[in-house]
């Protein structure tokens, strides 16, 4: 079945990270880390992380997706080529540079960009969970930072 494949490529999110959300899929940041997080999902290896979580959902609005048709393919064993290539075929229509410029805002993102609600999370999270003097300058730089990246 399928959905084996799936589950012997999914990553043990228990034992190892997801990508960092910097790498790209299809052109799309964001989307290799949620390939990695979904594929454990269905493998059951997902440990603490979420999938279709609000950095998930960034990428999903974006490409106009939904994640659950996302996960559907994904347990049909697809590798990482044939899911870009399922992006691409399904993702919103936009000119190249648009997606560029998103990738772009979505590099820079400092914390003071985000929601307020993300703001007060990050505020508790970073001191606990960030190594001591982590200097945080973007977003991606906290999952970067904690998965030993940066």
């Amino acid at each position: 079945m399928k959905t084996e494949i799936t589950m012997l490529t999914a990553r043990d999110l228990t034992k190892e990270y997801p990508r960092s959300p910097r790498e790209t899929l299809a052109g799309y940041v964001i989307a290799t880390r949620v390939l990695d997080k979904c594929r454990a999902a269905i493998a059951g290896t997902l440990g603490e992380y979420h999938f279709d979580c609000p950095l998930d959902r960034r990428f999903f609005e974006f490409a106009g997706i939904k994640a659950e048709s996302f996960r559907s393919f994904v347990a049909t064993g697809a590798n990482d080529d044939e899911v870009a290539a399922w992006i691409s075929e399904h993702a919103a229509s936009r000119p190249g540079i648009e997606i560029i410029k998103w990738n772009n805002r979505m590099r820079e993102l400092r914390l003071s960009d985000l929601p307020d609600q993300a703001q007060e999370f990050l505020e508790g999270y970073i001191p606990e969970c960030l190594p001591k003097g982590s200097v945080v300058y973007r977003w991606f730089d906290v999952y970067d930072i904690e998965e030993k990246r940066l």
